[in-house]
């Protein structure tokens, strides 16, 4: 797979998101202009009310703009419904957060198979992609084991491989070694960095400065604007 360093999967334009009116309205985003190209490594860095999780929001399709443009991969994110939403957010956006959020009492396997489950494909190329996923971030002795059996830092593994199963344009990772200690952070981070040097597209929210020195650079937000 060829990856060309100039194409665009973001292009956020002159994005505001006002929540509330009136008197009582919060300007979370007051006019964002950004641009990740494909193979990038961002990191987005800000307070606690600088815009920071509003605007992953709407990178990851979980919420609109009030005003200004978004296109992802070349599509324009403003122009789709809920079901179309829904299926940009399953085929070309790898989730991962700071909570897992992986399904108990269900396998590292089946809990990797799922977004392929939604997206129709049938079960045996389901698993063959699964466990290609968890052998990328080194669980695949794993495959069997529910989450309760595994590490935090297995856990979040788990959760990449189940990021990547859909082969996405974009990976956005938020907090993504918010739960974990100094050792499982570690591992976490140099998959993101294998990840990237593979020609991924990576754009991950932190508020450790640590964690931000693994990009390649580094989106400064405060009070909803790019500093």
């Amino acid at each position: 797979m060829t990856h060309s360093i100039d194409r665009p999967v973001i292009e956020v334009e002159n994005v505001t998101k006002v929540y509330g009116e009136g008197e009582a309205a919060v300007h979370a985003l007051a006019g964002v202009t950004a641009t990740v190209a494909e193979g990038d490594y961002v990191a987005i860095m800000g307070s606690s009310g600088s815009g920071k999780s509003t605007l992953m929001h709407i990178i990851g399709c979980l919420d609109v703009p009030t005003s200004g443009r978004y296109r992802l991969d070349g599509v324009d994110v403003s122009d789709l419904n809920d079901r179309q939403l829904a299926l940009v957010r399953n085929r070309r956006i790898g989730f991962v957060f700071q909570s897992f959020n992986l399904i108990a009492r269900t396998s590292a396997l089946a809990n990797v198979e799922l977004p392929l489950a939604y997206a129709g494909v049938k079960p045996r190329q389901r698993r063959e992609r699964a466990l290609e996923a968890l052998e990328m971030v080194g669980l695949s002795d794993r495959a069997g084991h529910d989450p309760n059996q595994l590490s935090g830092g297995q856990q979040q593994r788990v959760a990449i491989a189940r990021a990547l199963v859909t082969e996405p344009a974009l990976i956005l990772a938020d907090e993504p070694t918010g739960n974990l200690d100094s050792r499982s952070t570690a591992d976490v981070l140099s998959i993101l960095d294998e990840l990237s040097r593979a020609g991924r597209t990576i754009m991950l929210i932190t508020h450790e400065n640590d964690v931000a020195a693994r990009a390649k650079r580094v989106i400064h937000l405060r009070d909803g604007q790019i500093v």
